[in-house]
This record gives C-alpha cells, sequence and structure tokens, in this order.
C-alpha cells in the first residue's frame, strides 16, 4: 500500500513538472515570436526572456517589460554617462555635449518612465489617446537617445566612447516601441 501511494506521488510530481515545463516552454516561444516583430530580435528575446513566467503570453506584459528592462538600462546608462562627464581633460565642446547628453538621456528616463507608469495604471477612460501618447513619449525617448551623440561629431573618439554607451539603451527603446505598437495594434482592433 505504501509503494503505491509513493508510485502516486512521483507520477503527480512528475506530472506537474512536465505541465510546468511545457507551460514555460510556450511563455519562451511566445516571447521568440513577438521578438521577432522587432528590429533587433536577439537583443529583445534575450533581455525579456528570463523573465518569460511573469510575461506569459500576454501582450501587454511583453510590453510593459519591455518599457521596464528599458527604463532600468537607460537609468544605468545616464549614470554612467554622469561618471563619464567628470573625466578630466574633456574640451569646453565635449563637455557642453556631454551636458547634453545628460539632459537628453534624463529626458528619456521621464518619458520611459511615464509610459511605463500609464501601461501599468488599471483601466483608462479612452485607451486609444493613452496607448497614442504612450507611442508618442517612447518615440520621443528614442529620439533624445539618438540625438545624444550628435554633439560629439567633431571627435570620433569621444563619439564612439559615448555611442557604445547609448546604442544598448536605443536599440531597447526601438524593441519597447515596436512591442507597445504591437500591443496597440491588438487593443485598436477589438
Amino acid at each position: 500500500m505504501e509503494g503505491s501511494y509513493s508510485l502516486i506521488i512521483i507520477l503527480l510530481f512528475t506530472s506537474s513538472i512536465n505541465f510546468i515545463l511545457a507551460f514555460e516552454k510556450t511563455n519562451v516561444e511566445f516571447i521568440r515570436t513577438s521578438c521577432g516583430l522587432t528590429t533587433y530580435p536577439t537583443l529583445c528575446f534575450n533581455s525579456l526572456s528570463t523573465r518569460a513566467g511573469a510575461i506569459q503570453t500576454s501582450p501587454k506584459l511583453l510590453a510593459q517589460t519591455a518599457l521596464s528592462v528599458t527604463l532600468d538600462t537607460t537609468r544605468t546608462t545616464s549614470s554612467s554617462m554622469v561618471k563619464l562627464s567628470k573625466v578630466h581633460g574633456m574640451t569646453p565642446l565635449e563637455v557642453a555635449a556631454m551636458k547634453d547628453c545628460i539632459e537628453l538621456l534624463s529626458d528619456s528616463v521621464y518619458e520611459l518612465k511615464k509610459s511605463l507608469d500609464e501601461m501599468i495604471r488599471p483601466g483608462s477612460k479612452d485607451s486609444r489617446l493613452v496607448m497614442s501618447d504612450i507611442q508618442t513619449w517612447v518615440s520621443s525617448a528614442m529620439t533624445d537617445e539618438d540625438t545624444c551623440t550628435e554633439g560629439f561629431k567633431n571627435d570620433p573618439k569621444m563619439k564612439s566612447v559615448v555611442r557604445g554607451k547609448i546604442v544598448n539603451v536605443a536599440r531597447l527603446t526601438s524593441n519597447a516601441l515596436a512591442l507597445i505598437n504591437s500591443y496597440a495594434s491588438m487593443t485598436m482592433s477589438r
């Protein structure tokens, strides 16, 4: 009798594990497929697949998570740029360009945070207007990030250093915008 209970428990445990693995595989495949719609699908998948359990197969949670990852990365990059701005030996032109870049990244953080706050907020009166605002803010954040390197056009070395820090943020923002656009088109067609 005791052996039967052990066998039943083992079978239930194995079935539960198989169910969880199948569920997780479905979540990961959802992320892989959704990231295929972005400009940087490998970066998209790598930045979101570790959160598959939280995202599940929800386009809204996918867009929210992409925004959250982008916001966190933008904050980190902004801090890194502040540290870089304190390096001695920069020309006055480089110092001015660095200040502009830091301000642009600060604006980007603000726009991404505002977008994430709106996406997380429960039910809105006009979801079309809210989604349009979110799309505008994330687009604006992307423009801010792209503009950041323009002040260094006369200094290829510094431009390369700054671009190296900004490119990942800009790509994550682009991916987040693509996932937001995909979610928005689903919600608008309902």
